[in-house]
């Protein structure tokens, strides 16, 4: 019998999947503190897996744990999306492919 160490956070329904699969897990819920630092952990996994794949599927899964670390520092989906927008209003967004390369600060003479 192998043994693989994962050691990471994942999906709520992933150690049922496992059990469908007619193998065994241990797990344990994380307290508050240890969660943030494992959904930090988890935006880089999945952040890595995207410029690793490029496809929608890692763009979908950052988004969710996106969300999460949201929700576990106390702010609502509606409430990150407001924000957005509103920083999308003041400065724009990323539409105009716009590559900031230099600026050069007037000097008075």
């Amino acid at each position: 019998m192998g043994i693989k160490e994962y050691n990471k956070l994942v999906r709520d329904k992933i150690p049922e999947i496992i059990e469908q699969d007619g193998k065994t897990c241990s797990v344990r819920v994380l307290n508050d503190v240890d969660y943030l630092k494992a959904l930090d952990a988890k935006l880089d996994e999945e952040l890595a897996e995207y410029h690793k794949d490029q496809n929608i599927e890692e763009l979908a899964d950052l988004l969710e744990v996106l969300y999460a670390a949201a929700e576990a520092r106390g702010f609502t989906i509606e409430e990150l999306e407001r924000i957005r927008h509103e920083k999308a209003e003041k400065r724009g967004g990323f539409h105009k492919k716009i590559y900031l390369e230099t600026v050069f600060e007037k000097t008075i003479d």
